[in-house]
C-alpha cells in the first residue's frame, strides 16, 4: 500500500492492558511509512482512555465483548452489537488488521466493511507465549507467518510492516503515549524542595509474578535514602492492602504516599508525572514503558524477552531473578536507568 495517496486502516487488538500498550509501536510505525494514514482502533472500553492517548488515531471504536460474551443471546446485546455495527461501517477501509489472533478479534475483522480493493491481514500462526486461535485465519484475506520466537512488540510491527509493504527499523521503537502535564505525582514537598517520586508497581493478576514485600521495604529504603519520594498506586483491594502495609512499615515520617483508586487515564497521567517506575511484569509497568520513564521492570520468570523492554530502550530495563531478583540487581539496575 506504499504509495497510496490515503488509506484507511483499522487495527483490530480488544484487550488486554498489556497487549493493548504493545501494539502501539506498530502504529507509529504506519505512520512513518504511510504519512496519510488515517488509522481506527477497536478495543474494550475499558482500554479506550489508553488508545485514546494513542498519537495517530483517528478514532477508537468501543466493543465490549467481554460483557457481550456474559449474555451472548439477550436482547441488549443484539442492540449493542447492532450499533457497533453501524459505528465500524461508517469507514470503508483499504487494510483490517487483526492484531489480537483470537476468535473475538476475527469477529471484529470480519463485520468490518472494506474497501473496494481492501483486504483483511492476520497473523498466520502462533508465536511463543502467546494465545491464538485458528478463526482469525479463516477471516483473514491474507495470513501471515511469523518467527515463532518474536516480541510481544515485535509482533504486531512485523505484521503490520508485512502486510502494508514496509520496512522496520528496529532501532526505532515509539509509543507516543500522551501524557497531561502538570499533574502531582504524590512527591513529598520538604520545605522549599519537592522530593522527585518513583512510583513502586506492585500489583499484578498473577501471584507468581509477585516480589516479595521485604524486598520492597529494602528497595523503597534505599531510594527514599537517596532522596526519593514513594508513591504505591493500586488496582484492587488486595492491593490497597499491600500498599497500605507496606507505607505502614515504611514509617509514618517516611515519604510514601498511597494513590487513591483512579480512572485509567488519571493513573496514566499520576504515572507520567513520577520520576520513575520500579514494576513487576504488569500493564502498570507496561504503561511505563510507553512512558518512555526511567523503569525497571522484575521478572520471576525467564519472560522478559517477550514482553519486557526491547534492547533499544535505554531508560528501560528488565531483571531476572531465580526465585526472584535481589533487591541489590534492582538497585543496579535502578541506577543505570537514571544514569
Amino acid at each position: 500500500m506504499i504509495g497510496q495517496t490515503r488509506v484507511n486502516i483499522l487495527v483490530v487488538k480488544v484487550s488486554s492492558l498489556g497487549d493493548v500498550v504493545h501494539a502501539m509501536p506498530a502504529v507509529q510505525d504506519i505512520r512513518r511509512a504511510l504519512p496519510t494514514a488515517q488509522i481506527d482502533w477497536v478495543v474494550e472500553p475499558g482500554f479506550a482512555p489508553l488508545v485514546r492517548r494513542c498519537e495517530g488515531v483517528r478514532r477508537v471504536i468501543e466493543c465490549p465483548m467481554r460483557r457481550w460474551r456474559k449474555n451472548l443471546f439477550s436482547g441488549q446485546t443484539r442492540v449493542e452489537w447492532t450499533a457497533f455495527k453501524a459505528d465500524l461501517h461508517t469507514a470503508a477501509y483499504d487494510a483490517v488488521i487483526d492484531l489480537q489472533g483470537l476468535t473475538k478479534s476475527a469477529i471484529v475483522a470480519w463485520a468490518a466493511r472494506l474497501a473496494p480493493q481492501g483486504k483483511r491481514f492476520a497473523l498466520g500462526n502462533q508465536t511463543e507465549g502467546s494465545s491464538y486461535e485458528v478463526p482469525t485465519r479463516w477471516v483473514a484475506d491474507v495470513a501471515i507467518k511469523l518467527p515463532v520466537h518474536t516480541h510481544a512488540v515485535q509482533r504486531s510491527r512485523l505484521l503490520c510492516a508485512q502486510a502494508l509493504g514496509y520496512t522496520l527499523d528496529d532501532q526505532l521503537v515509539e509509543f507516543k503515549l500522551l501524557r497531561q502535564t502538570g499533574i502531582d505525582a504524590g512527591a513529598i514537598n520538604t520545605g522549599t524542595n519537592c522530593k522527585p517520586c518513583v512510583a513502586l508497581v506492585h500489583g499484578t493478576s498473577r501471584a507468581d509474578k509477585l516480589w516479595p514485600e521485604q524486598h520492597w521495604l529494602a528497595l523503597g529504603q534505599r531510594l527514599m535514602q537517596e532522596g526519593y519520594a514513594l508513591a504505591l498506586p493500586h488496582g484492587n483491594e488486595a492491593e490497597l492492602a499491600r500498599s497500605q502495609r507496606l507505607a505502614y512499615r515504611f514509617g509514618s515520617d517516611a515519604h510514601v504516599t498511597v494513590w487513591p483508586t483512579l480512572a485509567l487515564d488519571d493513573l496514566l497521567d499520576k504515572l507520567g508525572a513520577c520520576t520513575g517506575v520500579i514494576g513487576v511484569d504488569s500493564g502498570l509497568s507496561h504503561i511505563a514503558v510507553a512512558l518512555d520513564l526511567p523503569h525497571v521492570q522484575l521478572y520471576n520468570f525467564e519472560t522478559a524477552w517477550r514482553t519486557g523492554p526491547l534492547s533499544a530502550m535505554k531508560r528501560q530495563v528488565s531483571v531476572y531473578g531465580k526465585p526472584v531478583p535481589t533487591p541489590d540487581a534492582v538497585w543496579t539496575a535502578w541506577q543505570q536507568v537514571v544514569a
